[in-house]
């Protein structure tokens, strides 16, 4: 059982699984700039105390996770042995961000690049990615509520302790709510390929809940997002996507790549000509 050290960069908004309840996709980048998957990881129903938050380095013991193909895939093999070991924050313009992410992570430009390393090759299902061109951020309406069948199974599997080992994790625990929104970005290529992919980090989710609970309305809500992923990250930032494929569609459908964050540094002359 190995132990990894890795700086987490990307937390998804939860999803439900009939299998390990609801999960959060979370994934990070080895000292070396290789991508590492967590999965399965229940991050929510941690206990406080083995929750950990984004470019938060950590340890932990990880097993290649053989029941998926996606080449990243690793499996926890004991979630109360996650450690905190450092944080790196976003002074200076973010330097200390900018210089490991863009300095060791290898950063592509082109999505039919991708999905062919991908979908052919099976070499790839991480990415950090940098569009030529954002054209729009949107939304479209989705289901209100998790599938019905899904949601019951996996209360009954968390109320007859069927989900994992029990000491870790918080008894009053609840489900997230379903974002009833699609977020998504338009954008185009270094080749001149045009894209539209959904966003399904952690922050979108939260941000629109936060803006509903101050506004009372859900439209106000939207906008309020929208000025945060247009107005100041696709127009103010320097904007790169971290993309993924999900287990489902990795080898399959035209595109199997989702948008699972976002890196956003400040725009910063200077420290742009160093690369």
């Amino acid at each position: 059982m190995k132990t990894e050290k890795v700086l987490i960069t990307v937390k998804t908004y939860p999803t439900l699984s009939t299998k390990y309840g609801e999960l959060v996709c979370t994934a990070g980048v080895r000292e070396d700039g290789s991508w590492v998957r967590i999965y399965p990881m229940p991050f929510r129903r941690l206990k406080d105390y083995f929750q950990f938050e984004k470019y938060r380095w950590i340890e932990l013991p990880l097993e290649r996770n053989t029941k998926d193909r996606r080449p990243e895939s690793f499996r926890p093999k004991d979630l109360t042995a996650i450690k905190t070991i450092g944080h790196m924050d976003t002074s200076d313009k973010w330097q200390e961000r900018r210089r490991f992410i863009l300095g060791q992570v290898k950063c592509f430009d082109s999505i039919e690049e991708l999905i062919c390393l991908a979908k052919e090759k099976n070499e790839l299902s991480f990415a950090l990615f940098k569009p030529k061109e954002l054209v729009d951020f949107y939304w479209e309406e989705d289901s209100r509520e998790w599938d019905k069948k899904k949601r019951a199974k996996v209360i009954a599997d968390l109320k007859q302790g069927q989900l994992f080992e029990q000491e870790e994790f918080d008894e009053d625990f609840k489900l997230a709510r379903k974002l009833p929104y699609i977020f998504r970005y338009k954008f185009i290529d270094s080749k001149g390929k045009s894209c539209d992919l959904s966003i399904r980090d952690w922050e979108v989710g939260a941000l629109f809940w936060n803006c509903l609970r101050s506004s009372g309305n859900e439209q106000e809500a939207l906008e309020k997002v929208k000025q945060k992923y247009w107005d100041d990250f696709a127009l103010m930032k320097d904007m790169y996507f971290y993309l993924g494929t999900t287990q489902q569609f990795h080898s399959m459908g035209r595109n199997p790549f989702i948008i699972i964050g976002t890196f956003t540094p400040p725009v910063d002359k200077q420290l742009m000509l160093d690369f």
